[in-house]
């Protein structure tokens, strides 16, 4: 009988022990967990577990004149390249609510910095942040933070938009921001005001003293000439002129009458000492009027320049004066508004942060930043490889 033999070939194949799996974890590249995973990680940390919620209290408001005329069509046409005035002080009024003045005026009513450093306030949100100092820079920067105002082109009306940890301080510091609009709005309207009445009252008493220049030069050439008017004095003349020219034509008209009935007339003798006297009278009458000296010719001339001096000095007071007086009218009415169309809300829920967008808005950003990166490695590589 054959014994049987048996030969050991090792374990079964079912037998063997399956290669050890490793983590999912282990099979993320470095990078991809430096660039993506971490920042997401601590974003959702700090957003979801950590972020303070904040209130926001919006308002609308408009800066506006009471009454704007119509624009022409040119008008129309050159708005869109360039900045009306609308904008231009509305513009004012935003560069006022992000400025340190109003921050300035705002600690005068209340207290701000115990606003942005309240207890539910955390460490990143809060004022003073790990790496801002508390002084009055640090509390400024603190301040852009929260505050936010826009302008829309199409409508003209700005949004004022106000963060807070607590609602009602949202809308105090609102509230408190578009009164210092208002006041600076008045106070524009003041400035502008003054500035025009001053000119107008200048511009008045300018053309007041050239008009009372004018007249002093009149009275001092009238007296100098002992002329009231010189035009008058030479129509005067004018007229004595012609009635002598006219008495003149008489007696000669006599003298041929004479001399034609009686030749030997004594009376030619009278009529020739007559004409004689009457033209020596008009020619002394004309050299007065218009002589080489002392006649009123050059004289009239300088009369009527002194004259027309004075009336456009007068006309000019009289303009003056109706600037003056429209000066006048306009202070004692505003020019600009600072209208709300929207009083500031209070709301009842915080809406910031939005933790959700937030987030995948790090995420997102990461993600690209690592394709990019990688991206970049990969054609950096592969050039090395070639």
């Amino acid at each position: 009988m054959t014994k049987a033999n048996f030969e050991y070939l090792g374990p079964i194949q079912s037998q063997v022990e399956a290669p050890e799996r490793v983590p999912v974890w282990r099979k993320v590249p470095l990078a991809f967990a430096i660039v993506v995973i971490m920042p997401t990680l601590l974003a959702a940390i700090y957003l979801l577990l950590i972020a303070s919620p904040r209130y926001v209290s919006e308002s609308r408001f408009i800066v506006r004149q009471p009454s704007q005329p119509q624009p022409s069509g040119l008008g129309v046409a050159l708005q869109g390249i360039g900045i009306s005035s609308g904008q231009t002080d509305s513009f004012a009024v935003h560069e006022y609510i992000k400025s340190r003045a109003a921050l300035t005026d705002m600690s005068k009513k209340f207290d701000v910095r115990e606003m942005l450093r309240a207890e539910q306030a955390d460490i990143l949100s809060r004022y003073p942040r790990p790496w801002e100092s508390q002084s009055s820079e640090g509390l400024y920067k603190s301040f852009r933070r929260f505050v936010v105002v826009g302008y829309d082109a199409t409508t003209g009306i700005s949004t004022l938009r106000v963060e807070a940890f607590r609602r009602d301080d949202a809308q105090r510091m609102a509230n408190e921001l578009l009164s210092g609009g208002e006041a600076l709005v008045n106070r524009l309207n003041d400035r502008a005001a003054k500035d025009a009445v001053q000119d107008a009252m200048l511009s008045q008493e300018q053309a007041q003293q050239r008009l009372d220049d004018a007249q002093r030069a009149l009275t001092a050439f009238r007296n100098r000439q002992r002329f009231v008017d010189p035009v008058r004095t030479a129509a005067e003349s004018s007229q004595l002129i012609g009635g002598l020219m006219e008495q003149l034509a008489v007696l000669r008209a006599e003298r041929r009458q004479v001399a034609a009935g009686a030749p030997q007339s004594p009376s030619l003798a009278a009529l020739d000492s007559r004409i004689v006297a009457f033209e020596q009278q008009i020619r002394e009458e004309r050299a007065k009027v218009a002589g080489e000296g002392g006649s009123l010719a050059p004289l009239i001339g300088d009369y009527e320049k002194l004259v027309l001096n004075r009336e456009l000095a007068d006309k000019e007071l009289v303009q003056a004066t109706a600037a003056l007086l429209g000066a006048q009218q306009d202070a004692r009415r505003q020019r600009l508004y600072l209208e709300r169309v929207v009083d500031p809300s209070l709301p009842d829920q915080p809406s910031e942060p939005r933790r959700l967008r937030l987030l995948l808005t790090v995420f997102l950003s990461a993600l690209i930043a690592y394709a990019v990166g990688w991206l970049i490695w990969a054609g950096i590589r592969e050039h090395r490889q070639d």
